[in-house]
């Protein structure tokens, strides 16, 4: 087949993108694959991070290469108590999707450093002119139209030091919430990579995306000399800000970015309304494309629209605790909601990350003491 011509062309290399390509490969070796990426490597600068729980048996194969490093538990740090959990805990570097990209898939397929002018269903056009014609075109290129959502903000800054002594910490901290509330929930993960290499995230639950990287960079600084960490050096560093969903029109949001087009990843709203955790349903995603018997653009569009929208339904709870937080708890409170969370049992907080919450799991979320006002609840609930 010439290089212009291919059965499936995936615009975007990040996470979604990847795995579907990795997917597809595998589960489909007789089709021609292209997978078209703006930067110099797949996988941007980034750190994904998952449970075991996170992944049904049947997919483990699909992220199990992906794995870079993994630990026998985490702990969850609140002011009011500390908690480990068994829960096996891994995380995906993009160099290590990178590579994997360069061993699993022909050279023919992998287009590093093109940038995508236009596209349809099935053809897709560079901005140098070129044009590449395919039976079926996914798209996985980040957000849609985040104006047709409402959301709140997930927004980061995570650096990997290199320190002068061990830090002592033998399983990620998931979550330190023990640190001074600013601009919303605020938090730190940690994952000790080595025994002298921490990753160390500051992440923040706020209700604007405006990133000071400054201040969080003096944040970070800050934690890790209150930890007795002695940072010889920063080994790399990455920034995010993503969307917490409360509501909007799913439909939309999906033509935001063409109608008549199969997407993935965040460009199908396929990520966890209130974690913005967008890996299990990027694993889920790739191995249902993978298992569709028809790759004709039409019918990957409608696939994806239908599965999408599925999952939009499926996620109306997890829409409802995010509003619940975003405007029933105080700003320098919400850290209360997530506090009372992880009193609850380990079995659940798994499925809830998941976004395979039961209906006992929603019911108990709900029970017992609220950490909020009843009457903020409602009117949260009723905000529009």
């Amino acid at each position: 087949m010439d290089s212009r011509q291919c059965d499936v062309a995936i615009l975007g290399g990040g996470l979604s993108g990847c795995l579907i390509a990795l997917a597809l490969h595998h589960r489909r070796p007789d089709l021609d694959i292209r997978i078209i990426e703006a930067g110099p490597k797949f996988g941007g600068n980034h750190i994904w991070s998952f449970f075991d729980s996170d992944i049904a048996d049947e997919n483990r194969w699909l992220v199990e290469p992906l794995i870079r490093h993994s630990w026998d538990g985490y702990d969850v740090i609140f002011p009011a108590y500390q908690r480990t959990l068994d829960a096996r805990y891994n995380s995906i570097t993009s160099q290590r999707l990178d590579a994997v990209m360069h061993e699993r898939l022909p050279q023919s397929a992998l287009w590093l450093g093109c940038r995508v002018a236009s596209a349809t269903s099935t053809q897709v056009t560079l901005e140098n002119s070129e044009t590449i014609t395919a039976k079926a075109v996914i798209d996985t290129r980040g957000n849609g139209d985040l104006d047709t959502l409402d959301c709140g903000w997930q927004k980061f800054m995570g650096q990997q030091l290199r320190l002068a002594r061990p830090h002592g910490l033998t399983r990620p901290v998931v979550m330190d919430a023990s640190v001074e509330q600013i601009d919303g929930y605020r938090f730190v993960y940690c994952l000790p990579f080595g025994p002298n290499d921490i990753f160390v995230e500051d992440t923040y639950y706020s209700d604007t995306p405006d990133l000071d990287t400054q201040a969080l960079a003096a944040r970070i600084s800050a934690y890790a000399a209150g930890r007795g960490w002695d940072v010889a050096s920063v080994e790399r560093s990455e920034t995010g800000v993503l969307p917490v969903v409360t509501g909007g029109d799913f439909e939309k949001y999906w033509t935001s970015s063409g109608a008549d087009m199969a997407k993935a990843g965040a460009r199908a709203g396929l990520f966890h309304p209130l974690t913005s955790y967008s890996l299990p349903d990027a694993v889920r995603f790739a191995a249902y494309i993978a298992g569709q018997a028809d790759i004709s653009g039409g019918a990957l569009a409608t696939a994806s629209h239908d599965y999408a929208k599925r999952q939009w339904q499926h996620a109306g709870y997890y829409r409802m605790l995010t509003k619940m937080l975003f405007h029933a708890a105080r700003t320098e409170q919400r850290y209360i909601i997530l506090q009372r969370f992880y009193t609850l049992p380990e079995k659940l907080i798994k499925r809830f990350y998941a976004g395979q919450s039961s209906l006992f799991d929603k019911l108990r979320i709900l029970a017992g003491k609220p950490p909020v006002r009843i009457s903020r609840a409602v009117a949260a609930l009723l905000k529009r």
